[in-house]
């Protein structure tokens, strides 16, 4: 079950070939979904374009969930672009897997913690970003004093635990579907026709429900970043 990652050292850093193919090809379905659901918009919808309407009313009803439209409307492309690659990263491990001489090659992108932390980092920064920009500097820093002073630094740890708990929650979730899947297929390679026969229809259910976690997670790591993004730059929270 142990496979080791293809990494390469350049310049003094260490950087994972897998996590940066499985990114790129998630970038690229990503992109290819959006363009073939663009590309011939019309009055009323049918195929893709569908589906993409579909995708911005539900991101849109989280923003309007967690602020009010005239501040989130902004933040509507920025949504649908995570919720579309969290769920395409989540997929793509599922099928299968591949290993080139011990290297895992393919697999979900955020089955590695590296990938979900990045991730949540940027959304994390992103939030800062947009509460100095639409508040100002100095009433986004008083923020962090509300309502007693005393709380600065309750809240400065409340955003490393944010970023991590956004990053890890993916991750943990997604890995350990993956893990399992690994194990039931082993059954197959190791045991022969009975492992086989035995393994086929947990395998099954479990990849049917592995496909509703990574649904949840693509949901729940959109819903947090509009709930954080709230925080910073609504003037009630």
């Amino acid at each position: 079950m142990e496979h080791k990652a293809p990494l390469v050292k350049f310049l003094g850093l260490t950087f994972n070939l897998s996590d940066m193919l499985m990114i790129t090809i998630t970038s690229l379905i990503v992109f290819i979904i959006a363009v073939a659901a663009t590309r011939s918009l019309q009055l009323r919808p049918t195929g893709m374009q569908n589906f993409i309407e579909w995708v911005f009313d539900f991101v849109r009803g989280i923003i309007n969930s967690t602020m009010d439209w005239q501040t989130g409307g902004r933040f509507l492309t920025l949504g649908v672009t995570l919720i579309m690659y969290v769920f395409v990263a989540n997929m793509l491990g599922l099928p299968f897997s591949v290993h080139v001489n011990g290297e895992l090659w393919w697999k979900s992108p955020t089955a590695d913690a590296t990938v979900t932390l990045t991730l949540a980092v940027m959304v994390v920064a992103l939030t800062h970003y947009y509460g100095v920009k639409m508040k100002g500097a100095a009433e986004y820093v008083r923020d962090f004093t509300r309502p007693v002073g005393w709380l600065f630094p309750l809240k400065i740890i409340e955003e490393f635990a944010n970023t991590l708990t956004l990053g890890l929650r993916l991750f943990g979730n997604i890995y350990a579907g993956e893990i399992l899947l690994g194990l039931l297929a082993s059954l197959g390679t190791n045991y022969g026709v009975l492992g086989a026969v035995g393994a086929a229809i947990p395998m099954m259910v479990w990849q049917a429900f592995s496909i509703f976690v990574g649904c949840i997670q693509a949901f729940i790591f959109t819903m947090l970043t509009m709930v954080y993004m709230a925080h910073k730059v609504s003037h009630d929270h």
